[in-house]
């Protein structure tokens, strides 16, 4: 017999009664951090394409342009450092709360910036809560895929090239386009991640168990399992290659097209940081299904052969073989990275999924970052084009060498094979 009243709940007469929405279910939550994670590094591109035009409102140089561009970078290192391995502990849902409230800020002060200090400022705080969100949300897609259906390190690797191109591309037609682009962007921005927030603290479910350690995950440090170290080492070259790379797009990009080739186009800056990243995925696609160290040296060699596609334009002053060079690099660029996230990530253990992706996107924009930097000082001292020639050369000597170390990698680690399986035969007679 039931009792009178179970499972009613009181009520009061007179108020609202609110009934919390509930959780997404696991599938709808992995593509629901995928949407996320490329809305979130799509606001990271949006900048790229505005630097020329707060270049001409502001007055200020190609030295000041990649300061703003760098700050960025470092502010997201040092979140990275400090708060990449967080959610390993505390959850996944409390830091993507937090991490959506702080862009929600950043694109309020891009929206009021009238002067290069504001910039600075919003750039660093959008540099804060990017780290905290590259790890965080790669994370959160490892943790939520199907065992069956491993797309995590897929989409970790496709989402960069993918958010960064629509980011770009999308404020690049804005600029070319419509009155007060930086309103307009800003605005909607601000609006999406503050529901961001919300729709994370309401709907999403928790997916890390929470360790212990918080405190200490707090000490600035790059995090990679020993099981994991020899895979990072093998696929560093390839990082460093392909970061420094999409780096100097997306710092001199469009100046380089300016500068060099004489196409003052907003457009046409948006679209040249597009043909590099948007192709970034369709790399990461054809080869989803290969094995990672060979997503890795094919990514590498095409990689290779599109910057040095890339430095013969700018020695024909060629704008249309630029173009052609930049798809051919991102696709070389989406198959390399991927093959890099798959090697370094195989196998990782829940506990350390945000710390060994944040190592992983550390090293990325130290590369992203620095020599994008050198860029900008060395283009006042030697000029535009030679810089980006001398660059392109240093970053196709680093893919190359990535290729080189993976290929005598497997050779050895075959030529052990043989020499393991004589050992047991010999223990077993």
């Amino acid at each position: 017999m039931t009792r009178r009243g179970a499972g009613i709940k009181p009520t009061l007469p007179g108020l609202p009664q609110f009934v919390l929405p509930r959780r997404l279910s696991r599938p709808a939550a992995f593509w629901s951090v995928a949407v996320l994670l490329v809305l979130m590094l799509a606001a990271s591109g949006v900048p790229s394409p505005l630097y020329r035009v707060y270049q001409e409102e502001f007055g200020f140089s190609s030295g000041v342009l990649t300061t703003i561009f760098g700050i960025y970078a470092f502010a997201l290192l040092a979140s990275l450092l400090v708060v990449g391995a967080l959610s390993d502990h505390v959850g996944r849902r409390p830091v993507l709360v937090v991490a959506f409230l702080l862009e929600a800020v950043a694109m309020v002060l891009f929206l009021v910036s009238d002067g290069v200090g504001w910039l600075l400022a919003a750039r660093v705080v959008q540099g804060l809560a990017t780290g905290a969100l590259t790890s965080t949300l790669g994370a959160a897609l490892l943790d939520l895929q199907h065992r069956d259906r491993p797309l995590g390190a897929f989409i970790n690797s496709a989402s960069p090239g993918l958010g960064l191109s629509l980011g770009a591309g999308g404020a690049g037609l804005l600029v070319q386009f419509v009155p007060s682009p930086t309103d307009w962007v800003f605005a909607v921005l601000t609006v999406v991640f503050v529901l961001a927030s919300a729709g994370t603290l309401l709907l999403l479910p928790e997916s890390s168990p929470r360790l212990p350690g918080a405190v200490a995950s707090l000490r600035p440090q790059v995090h990679v399992p020993p099981a994991h170290r020899r895979a990072f080492l093998v696929a560093l070259p390839c990082l460093l290659a392909t970061w420094a790379l999409g780096g100097l797009y997306a710092s001199l990009g469009p100046s380089l097209l300016s500068d060099v080739f004489g196409l003052d186009n907003h457009l046409a800056g948006g679209l040249l940081i597009l043909a590099l990243n948007g192709t970034g995925v369709f790399g990461s696609m054809a080869l989803r299904g290969s094995a990672p160290e060979r997503a890795l040296v094919v990514g590498a060699l095409v990689f290779a052969a599109g910057v040095g596609g890339t430095v013969a334009a700018l020695f024909a002053g060629s704008v249309t073989s630029l173009f052609v060079a930049a798809v051919v690099t991102g696709f070389g660029f989406g198959a390399a990275f991927l093959g890099a996230v798959a090697t370094i990530t195989a196998g990782v253990a829940s506990g350390h999924r945000a710390g060994l992706l944040a190592s992983i996107f550390v090293v990325g924009y130290l590369a992203f970052s620095l020599p994008a930097i050198a860029a900008g000082i060395a283009a006042s001292v030697i000029g535009l084009e030679r810089t980006a020639e001398i660059y392109g050369v240093a970053v196709i000597v680093l893919a190359l060498s990535a290729a080189a170390g993976l290929v005598l990698h497997g050779r050895r680690s075959a030529d052990r094979a043989p020499e393991a399986g004589e050992d047991a035969r010999a223990l077993a007679a």
